[in-house]
């Protein structure tokens, strides 16, 4: 905030404490006219008022709660733009890259800030590392047998995954379903586990400007055609007599690059399983416009070890139960 509301912030706050500082003392005294114990006059319902003060311990009570929020204040930001004298923050602010995250760390550290959140990621490395580490040196398919595994795994998932695949991990339009044997690089725990760590990046190119509006049409019949739909077969032999452009990443049999051993990530469209849609006009809004598929790298935010037992727990997904 800026430095007028900072001290506007300040100076109304200070003034409540003295406020309230100067009832409690008003307190201790007798304003009443009358002995501590005796009558004030008044009565109501069969109850006279006595002139008794609080006891002890609740003024004692309201002076240590008002002590503590002198240092609460003191010792924490939250007054105004003061950055307390623990040097206390809950996260490192303004950050907008993983980069800059462990940047920030690394120097609230060496300047000694306490910042809540590192300190329970080094409190949680410290108490679970062991365990992910442990369940790192063994095979991605023990692990699947292994239940407690799994569990861990799920809770991985639910954490990191589950906002793009879904929590049941079907996904949806544009994000894979994991919970079948189509993959688009490979379904090998060491094709799971090389996504998982340094992601993916698609890239279907628009073909519009190539091809034309009519062209379009004729690719979509072909490519429909091969998983078995019904098409008009003029269009769809046009569109075949193109289809080379498409075969260096789909293969001259649609089979995709799993089918070929290829790196690209190009499905195969011959098994009506479709990324983003399988309709007609789906189809063709792919052709015209391309498709841009990212995948994240999880290596440098959850380690090495997380991601073999997130694999696993991919893994097994699409095996039969």
């Amino acid at each position: 905030m800026t430095s007028f509301w900072s001290i506007w912030v300040i100076v109304l706050t200070l003034a409540c404490l003295a406020i309230i500082f100067g009832l409690l003392l008003w307190n201790l005294k007798n304003y009443a006219g009358v002995k501590e114990g005796e009558s004030c006059g008044h009565e109501f319902d069969g109850i006279e008022e006595l002139n008794n003060p609080l006891p002890k311990w609740w003024t004692y009570m309201f002076f240590a709660t008002f002590i503590w929020s002198v240092y609460y204040l003191a010792a924490y930001p939250g007054l105004g733009n003061w950055e307390g004298l623990g040097k206390w923050t809950s996260s490192n602010q303004g950050i907008t890259s993983l980069a800059e995250s462990k940047e920030a760390t690394e120097q609230a550290l060496a300047n000694g800030e306490n910042v809540q959140l590192d300190q329970e990621y080094i409190a949680a490395d410290e108490r679970f590392g062991p365990i992910f580490e442990s369940f790192a040196k063994q095979d991605i398919e023990a692990l699947v047998k292994d239940e407690k595994a799994l569990e861990i795994g799920q809770r991985l998932f639910s954490q990191n995954c589950a906002q793009c695949h879904g929590s049941d991990a079907r996904g949806g339009q544009g994000f894979p379903n994991l919970t079948d044997k189509d993959w688009l690089y490979g379904g090998t725990p060491d094709k799971i586990k090389e996504t998982l760590l340094y992601g993916r990046v698609a890239a279907m190119p628009p073909w519009g400007a190539a091809l034309g509006e009519q062209g379009v049409k004729e690719m979509t019949a072909h490519v429909l055609s091969l998983s078995g739909r019904t098409v008009n077969q003029k269009d769809a032999a046009a569109g075949a007599a193109k289809f080379a452009m498409c075969a260096a990443c789909h293969g001259a049999d649609g089979k995709g690059s799993v089918a070929h051993n290829l790196p690209f990530g190009a499905p195969n469209l011959t098994d009506n399983i479709w990324l983003y849609g399988g309709s007609k006009r789906a189809v063709e809004e792919t052709l015209m416009n391309g498709r841009a598929g990212v995948m994240p790298a999880w290596k440098d935010i959850l380690g090495e070890d997380k991601v073999h037992l997130l694999t696993a727990y991919v893994y097994s997904l699409s095996q039969d139960k």
